[in-house]
C-alpha cells in the first residue's frame, strides 16, 4: 500500500471512530449537537478511548485502553501517575435536553447526566422507565429552592471566606462579593457562563450536602432564573437568582433643587435606579413618611414617587430617598417655596420631552423626561427607538383646558396626552385617527376638537371631538360626519363673549365655509365664497359688530384679500379692502392685525365702538410675519401691544397698536431651523402669558427666550431646550 493510502485509510478510520465512539473537541462541545440518540452514545462512550498526539499514536492507545472495558458515564484514559489505563468519570456531557427520570427519583437533563451521576456518586442509578416520579411532580419546590440558595451560599463562605477588608462593608456589599465568588466557583471554564454540566459538577462533588437540598440541585438554578432562555447563565442571571440588589445614582443627581409655588402640588421622583430595586423610603428630618397617612404628603404609583398637594410654605426643606435596606446611597430633595400666585407658568413642549418654566425665576421648575411613565397607562411619555437609538418626541397643537388639564397632540403616535397641571404629570393618553395635528377647546362646551390628517399627505382627514375634557378622565371620543375637512375655526371666549354656539369648517380646495352646531355637531349653513373667488385660509372673529375675517387664497399661489361675514346673517359682506394675511384680534376684540410669512407688510387696523372697521396704518417690514402676540399695555388703558417674531430673522418687532410707534428687540439667536414643523403652525411661534401676564416667550434652536412685556426687554435665555416649539401658558388655578 503506498504511503499516502495509508494516511487516507487512517484519516478515513479516525472520523468513523469519531462518530461510532462519540469523540467530541472540547474546545467545540458546546457548538456540537447530538448526532444519536443519548442512550446509544452513551453505550458507545463505555469502550471511549482518548486520542492524544495525533494519529501517529492511535495503535500505542488502543493497545493501552483497549481491552480496558468502562461503565456508562464513564471512560477510559491513561493515568498520569502510573501510565496505566484507568476508567474516569465523564467531565461533561454534550448539552441536550432530553429529560429523563432516574430511580433515585431525580430528573436529569438527559441519559449522559444520568450515568455521569451514577458513576461521580458511586451508585447504581437506571433509568425508571415507569415514569413514576415524572407523575408525583416536582420535589424542588420554590421553599426548597430558596433554602438550595442558602446552603450554597453558606458553603461557599466556609470554602472561601471573603477578603478581610470586605467584612467591613456593608450587607449588601458582603452579599454581592460573596454570590461573585461562588459564581468563579461555579464557571470551570471562565467564559462568563454557567452551563448544566458546571452546575451538575457542583452539587455533585458536595455529596456531604445532598439531604440538605431537599430534591433541588444547583442545576435548578438554570431551570428557574435562565431568564432569557438561552442554556446558560451570566453572572447578571445569577445576582437576579441570589437577590442581589443593583443600585445606581448618577453623581449630578445627587441633590436636586426644586421651586414650587404656594398652592400648586409638586412630584418628586427618586433618581435611584437599579436592578431589584426594592421600595423606595422617603425621609424628612430623619422620619420616614410612607407610612404615615399624611393628609398632602403621600406616595403614590408604581415609581414610588412623592406627591405633595396644595403646597405650602411648611413643606419647604429637604427631603431624602433611598431603596429599602441601602440607606448608604441617597438621594436630596431642596424643596423651594415661593409665594407667587397658582399656575403661571409655562409648559414647553420639546425633543427631550415637556419643560415647566417658571417666568419670574427663569428656572426650569419640572423637566418630564421623555421616558417618564404615563399615570393610568404605564407607557412613555416619548417612547424610544429599538436598541440603543433616540428619538426626539414629536409634537404638534396643545391646548390649555381651564387652567386645570393641557391635552397635547403626538402625531406620530396617534394620541393625545392629558397632562396633570395641579400634579405637574402626564395623567392619561387618548388614542385618536392617524396624525392628529390640531387642536382647539371649545370651552362653551368642554370639549377638545381633533383634526387628524390621516396621513401626510392630508388624504383621509377627519375631525373627532373629545368631550367632558375638564373632567381630566371619563372623556368620550366622537367621530364627527364631516369629511374632507381640512381645517376649522372656534371662535375663543373672552371677558364679554363667554358662551360660543358655532364653530366653522372648511376645505381649502373648496369656496365655502361650513357653520357647525357645537353642541349637536351637526352641520347648520353652507355660506358660498365662490362669487368672490376666496378659497378660505384662516378665520378671525370679533365680538364688536359680528365680523368673521376670512384669509383667501384665489389659487395655489396668489393670496386674495380677506373677506368678512357677517355673524348675523352669515351674509359674506364683501372684501376687507385691500388686507391680506392671516387675522389676528386682540382679546378686547378692538384691534384687527394681519401678516402673512410671505408679505412684507403688516395691517392694523380697529373696530369702533359703533362696530366700523377703519384702517389705522400698514406697516412695511423687511420680512416676512411668522407669529404675533397681544399684550396689554402697561402705560395706557385699554391699548395694546404686539410682539411679532419675523420669518427668517432672529429679531422680534414691537408695536404700539394706538400709535403705531415700532421698534425692534434684538439680541436673540436664530429661530428653529428649516421651515414650520410638519404638522404645521409658525416656523417660530410667540406666546403671551394671559391676559394679565406680563412675560411673552419665543423659542430659538435650542433655547428659549423670556420677553418683560411691561419693561419691553429681552428677560433671559433659557439655555438645553431643542425645538420647543409647542407651548401652553397656564395662568392663575
Amino acid at each position: 500500500m503506498k504511503p499516502g493510502h495509508v494516511w487516507l485509510h487512517l484519516a478515513l478510520l479516525g472520523a468513523s471512530l469519531r462518530a461510532v465512539l462519540g469523540w467530541t473537541d472540547p474546545g467545540t462541545r458546546r457548538g456540537l449537537s447530538v448526532g444519536v440518540e443519548e442512550s446509544q452514545a452513551e453505550e458507545l462512550r463505555s469502550f471511549e478511548v482518548t486520542r492524544r498526539e495525533g494519529l501517529s499514536n492511535y495503535d500505542w492507545l488502543r493497545s493501552s485502553c483497549g481491552k480496558k472495558l468502562c461503565g456508562r458515564g464513564s471512560r477510559c484514559t491513561l493515568s498520569r501517575e502510573t501510565g496505566e489505563p484507568e476508567c474516569r468519570c465523564l467531565e461533561a456531557c454534550k448539552p441536550s435536553y432530553v429529560p429523563v427520570c432516574g430511580s433515585d427519583g431525580r430528573f436529569y437533563e438527559n441519559h449522559c447526566e444520568l450515568y455521569r451521576a451514577a458513576c461521580l456518586l458511586e451508585k447504581k442509578i437506571v433509568i425508571a422507565h415507569s415514569k413514576g416520579c415524572f407523575l408525583k411532580g416536582d420535589s424542588c419546590t420554590m421553599a426548597n429552592y430558596a433554602r438550595l440558595k442558602n446552603v450554597l451560599l453558606a458553603l461557599q463562605t466556609r470554602l472561601q471566606p471573603l477578603p478581610e477588608g470586605a467584612s467591613r462593608r456593608d450587607p449588601a456589599s458582603q452579599k454581592r462579593l460573596l454570590v461573585e465568588s461562588l459564581f468563579k466557583v461555579l464557571d470551570a471554564d471562565g467564559d462568563g457562563h454557567l452551563s448544566s454540566s458546571e452546575l451538575a459538577q457542583h452539587v455533585l462533588k458536595e455529596r456531604d450536602l445532598e439531604e440538605s437540598f431537599l430534591g433541588c440541585s444547583p442545576s435548578d438554578l438554570l431551570r428557574f432564573d435562565d431568564y432569557n432562555s438561552d442554556g446558560w447563565l451570566t453572572l447578571r442571571e445569577f445576582y437576579t437568582a441570589f437577590q442581589v440588589v443593583q443600585l445606581s445614582l448618577a453623581p449630578e443627581e445627587r441633590v436636586s433643587v426644586a421651586t414650587v409655588t404656594v398652592g400648586l402640588s409638586t412630584v418628586l421622583t427618586c433618581a435611584v435606579h437599579g436592578d431589584l430595586r426594592p421600595p423606595i423610603v422617603w425621609k424628612r428630618n430623619g422620619l420616614a413618611l410612607n407610612f404615615l397617612d399624611l393628609e398632602d404628603i403621600n406616595d403614590f404609583g408604581e415609581d414610588n414617587s412623592l406627591y405633595i398637594t396644595k403646597v405650602t410654605t411648611v413643606h419647604m426643606g429637604n427631603y431624602t430617598c433611598h431603596a429599602s435596606g441601602h440607606e448608604e446611597l441617597f438621594q436630596t430633595h431642596v424643596l423651594q417655596v415661593n409665594g407667587l400666585s397658582v399656575g403661571n407658568m409655562f409648559y414647553v413642549f420639546s425633543d427631550d420631552g415637556i419643560i415647566i418654566l417658571h417666568p419670574v425665576d427663569c428656572e426650569i421648575q419640572r423637566h418630564l423626561k421623555p421616558s417618564e411613565k404615563i399615570f393610568m397607562s404605564y407607557e412613555e411619555i416619548c417612547p424610544q427607538g429599538e436598541g440603543d437609538t433616540t428619538r426626539p418626541c414629536q409634537w404638534a397643537s396643545a391646548v390649555n383646558v381651564r387652567h386645570r388639564y393641557i391635552y397635547v397632540a403626538q402625531p406620530a403616535l396617534n394620541r393625545v396626552l392629558v397632562v396633570d397641571v395641579q400634579a405637574q404629570k402626564v395623567l392619561q393618553s387618548i388614542g385618536v385617527d392617524p396624525l392628529p395635528a390640531k387642536l382647539s377647546y371649545d370651552k362653551s362646551h368642554d370639549q377638545v376638537w381633533v383634526l387628524s390628517w390621516g396621513d401626510v399627505h392630508k388624504s383621509q382627514p377627519s375631525l373627532q371631538v373629545i368631550t367632558e375634557a375638564s373632567t381630566g378622565q371619563g372623556q368620550h371620543l366622537i367621530r364627527t360626519p364631516f369629511a374632507g375637512v381640512d381645517d376649522f375655526f372656534i371662535p375663543p371666549t373672552n371677558l364679554i363673549i363667554n358662551h360660543i354656539r358655532f364653530g366653522f369648517i372648511f376645505n381649502k380646495s373648496d369656496p365655502a365655509v361650513h357653520k357647525v352646531d357645537l353642541e349637536t355637531l351637526m352641520l347648520l349653513k353652507t355660506i358660498g365664497l365662490q362669487r368672490h373667488g376666496c378659497l378660505p385660509q384662516a378665520m378671525a372673529h370679533t365680538h364688536l359688530g359680528g365680523y368673521f375675517f376670512v384669509q383667501c387664497r384665489r389659487d395655489r399661489a396668489t393670496v386674495a384679500p380677506q373677506l368678512l361675514i357677517d355673524s348675523v346673517t352669515d351674509a359674506v359682506v364683501g372684501p376687507n379692502g385691500d388686507v391680506t394675511g392671516t387675522p389676528h384680534t386682540s382679546p378686547d376684540g378692538r384691534f384687527v392685525v394681519s401678516a402673512a410669512a410671505a408679505s412684507p407688510r403688516l395691517h392694523v387696523q380697529e373696530v369702533t365702538l359703533r362696530g366700523e372697521i377703519r384702517t389705522l396704518y400698514d406697516l412695511k417690514i423687511s420680512q416676512g410675519i411668522s407669529d404675533v402676540a397681544f399684550q396689554r399695555s402697561f402705560t395706557h388703558s385699554n391699548q395694546y401691544c404686539v410682539y411679532a417674531t419675523l420669518e427668517a430673522e432672529p429679531d422680534l418687532l414691537f408695536l404700539e397698536l394706538a400709535t403705531g410707534k415700532a421698534g425692534m428687540l434684538k439680541n436673540f439667536k436664530e429661530p428653529p431651523s428649516g421651515p414650520a414643523g410638519p404638522w404645521g403652525g409658525p416656523r417660530r411661534i410667540m406666546r403671551d402669558s394671559g391676559l394679565f401676564g406680563q412675560y411673552l416667550l419665543t423659542p430659538a434652536r435650542e433655547s428659549l427666550f423670556l420677553i418683560n412685556g411691561r419693561q419691553n426687554t429681552l428677560r433671559c435665555e433659557v439655555s438645553g431646550v431643542k425645538r420647543g416649539t409647542t407651548v401652553v401658558w397656564v395662568g392663575e388655578v
